[in-house]
């Protein structure tokens, strides 16, 4: 497949396996040419749910694009993208994305029926090498959707057996937002734990959606099955989530803090969509001692908790998150940008990430939110003296503060995408743009 072209120059490429490891010559020729180039400005971006390293460097080229134009001419600012890897389900739209690509780099043919399409199929494999035995065992049930509870419950050993790492594989440090007091983690959500047909059916519900003004009710429930293709999706988000706190601090923070050696004057500004949020934030806490060349942090419609960040939690002042004070690793603000359209982080981020042991269901979603909501969908919680903007204000000169956690409700641009995610691929707009700058105070 051809290459994208890049927007922006100079623009540098890191790239992560699944544990965190870059590849080598890539970091090596940021830490060389970084210096040389005169960059006093670098901000680094990490993509979600892009499985193609194509589409992750096509979503960079488009959201870097605007930025030239709405720096100061005296900026001199250079662009990072951070490639690792993960999925995205292909109908899962991206608003407007398929223009920003090259006709080379076209996105994958969108599903159509039940079971798994040949792109998807693709990308697990590729996703979750050696598991094709599995791939196909899952595809079979998706696409036959035997009548009976047993099938269901064969489907979610195969989904917890393609997403499983070994217990000592370093990714199993890093799949918890929330830890306790003790250092002991929730463990597996309710999807993993429980009855699988009853977190389909519940899936199920969750797609189904509020009935039209005017429709007639029916009284039998959903088709778990249709459930159960969004318990596959939810469960490789767990594996991606997983990889991304995995690759933020292993990977990215050890780079960042060999990059404050090599060019000590270069001011950093961290950027992540969705898991790649996450991702960025974990880097802070891989982040070596003493570094204070991180000047920013900009989440975009973040995957992970809401308490993330919080030293406890309001319903349990036992617990706080793995992320707790890692906010003060940075010498300038932590700014969430959020949105209410977000139908993944909204209805599906709560209900797949409850623990076991919770019965609440999507009919009480609204209740389940505050426990288990992300940052993409109401912002950081619970975390002292956090500002709440609108996007029209972040934006005004000097109204975004310089220090500590912010909220921005993005909604007035992050409001386009259909089901089943929503608005949550809805980023490529130059107010969010403009939100990176102004939070690097990069001038």
């Amino acid at each position: 497949m051809a290459e994208v072209e890049m927007s922006v120059s100079p623009y540098w490429e890191l790239t992560f396996d699944a544990d965190g490891d870059t590849d080598e010559r890539r970091r090596d020729r940021l830490l060389a040419e970084v210096g040389p180039r005169k960059v006093r400005d670098l901000i680094v971006f990490a993509h979600g749910w892009n499985n193609d390293r194509s589409m992750a460097t096509g979503l960079y080229s488009r959201f870097f694009s605007t930025i030239p134009a709405l720096a100061p001419a005296t900026a001199r600012i250079g662009y990072v993208g951070v490639v690792w890897p993960s999925m995205r389900f292909t109908d899962e739209p991206i608003p407007d994305f398929e223009r920003s690509l090259t006709a080379t780099a076209a996105l994958p043919e969108a599903a159509v029926g039940p079971g798994l399409d040949k792109a998807t199929r693709h990308a697990l494999l590729q996703t979750f090498p050696g598991r094709a035995t599995v791939v196909e065992q899952i595809a079979r049930l998706l696409d036959q959707q035997p009548d009976d509870e047993a099938a269901l419950e064969e489907f979610g050993g195969l989904v917890r057996l393609l997403v499983e790492v070994p217990p000592e594989a370093p990714q199993t440090e890093f799949a918890a937002d929330l830890v306790r007091t003790d250092g002991e983690s929730d463990g597996d959500p309710e999807m993993f734990a429980g009855s699988t047909a009853a977190v389909c059916e519940q899936f199920a519900l969750a797609l189904a959606g509020p009935e039209s003004p005017g429709a007639v009710a029916e009284f039998a429930l959903p088709n778990p099955w249709k459930g159960a293709q969004e318990l596959l999706r939810q469960a490789t988000y767990y594996a991606m989530k997983r990889r991304a706190g995995t690759v933020g601090d292993r990977g990215l923070g050890p780079v960042l803090g060999r990059l404050a050696e090599a060019a000590p004057g270069v001011r950093v500004h961290l950027a992540g969509h969705s898991f790649g949020a996450r991702l960025v934030s974990f880097a802070l806490r891989g982040l070596p001692k003493g570094v204070r060349t991180v000047k920013s942090v900009t989440l975009l419609q973040g995957a992970f908790s809401h308490y993330a960040f919080a030293d406890t939690l309001p319903h349990d002042a036992r617990a706080g998150g793995a992320l707790k004070g890692r906010q003060n690793r940075i010498d300038g603000p932590l700014v969430c940008c959020y949105s209410q359209y977000d139908g993944a982080l909204g209805t599906f981020y709560p209900l797949a990430s409850r623990m076991a042991g919770d019965s609440q269901g999507v009919l009480a979603v609204k209740a389940l939110g505050p426990k288990w909501g992300a940052l993409g969908h109401d912002g950081v919680q619970a975390v002292p003296g956090t500002v709440k903007l609108t996007l029209a204000e972040a934006l005004r000169p000097a109204k975004l503060p310089v220090s500590g956690c912010v909220n921005v409700d993005a909604a007035a641009v992050v409001r386009n995408g259909g089901a089943p995610a929503g608005a949550h691929s809805d980023i490529c707009h130059s107010e969010l743009a403009q939100v990176v700058l102004a939070a690097g105070r990069i001038h």
